[in-house]
């Protein structure tokens, strides 16, 4: 289920938006202004921002540069939501990074209909070369991995082995089964390979690494 995160500082506002995300069978989080955002921020990921303009203490252009300056937060979709109605405000948030652009007052069935949009393009995006997974990205085609923007060193195996459980994530995966996809050959049954791997990609992880699960008598789980 993809996750959207609501900065909006109007609490009428924020609650239709709410209402209606969660109708079309989206996880909402809600928050009122930047601070509380970005704390959240640290400790999990979402799959879609709707970010005000206007907010206090801090605008959503300024939250809106400190998104895309992050590695780890680079890539997720933003859409803008704004009372400004200038050519020129919409241009300097689409300049900044913005994935799309929504003025107030809009339908609700206007905001169901962009945000799939985006989330359908950021998965096709992903198919082609990146796995997020909370505050763990994976970049298949530089072969690197950060941790909450951090780089974190794995070897070819740790590499992918962390690639198949975030393709996989949700899934519980048998030790048999990681051992044919990420070694090549079948597990024998007494080999401590798969665990000693495990280990040390969740020593790599760090905090991150407390999202692989061990599933008893079975294997392992990315939930």
């Amino acid at each position: 289920m993809a996750v959207i995160y609501i900065v909006e500082d109007d609490v009428n506002i924020r609650e239709i938006e709410c209402y209606a995300l969660k109708n079309a069978g989206y996880e909402v989080e809600e928050f009122a202004c930047g601070a509380d955002f970005f704390e959240r921020m640290q400790t999990a990921l979402p799959s879609l921002i709707l970010l005000d303009v206007m907010l206090p203490k801090e605008d959503g252009l300024t939250i809106l540069t400190k998104i895309r300056a992050n590695l780890t937060t680079a890539a997720i979709p933003v859409l803008m939501v704004t009372a400004k109605t200038s050519e020129l405000d919409k241009v300097k948030g689409l300049d900044l990074g913005a994935d799309d652009y929504m003025v107030k007052p809009f339908g609700v069935m206007e905001l169901i209909s962009r945000v799939k949009a985006l989330l359908r393009r950021t998965q096709a995006a992903e198919g082609e070369g990146r796995l997020s997974h909370g505050e763990i990205l994976l970049d298949k085609d530089k072969h690197v991995v950060t941790v909450s923007g951090k780089p974190c060193e794995l070897t070819f195996k740790e590499f992918e082995l962390l690639k198949y459980l975030m393709t996989n994530k949700g899934i519980v995966l048998s030790r048999n089964k990681l051992m044919d996809q990420v070694w090549g050959f079948e597990y024998g049954g007494e080999s401590r390979t798969v665990d000693m791997h495990i280990k040390t990609l969740r020593q790599k992880l760090g905090s991150a690494g407390g999202r692989i699960k061990t599933v008893r008598n079975v294997g392992y789980m990315l939930e």
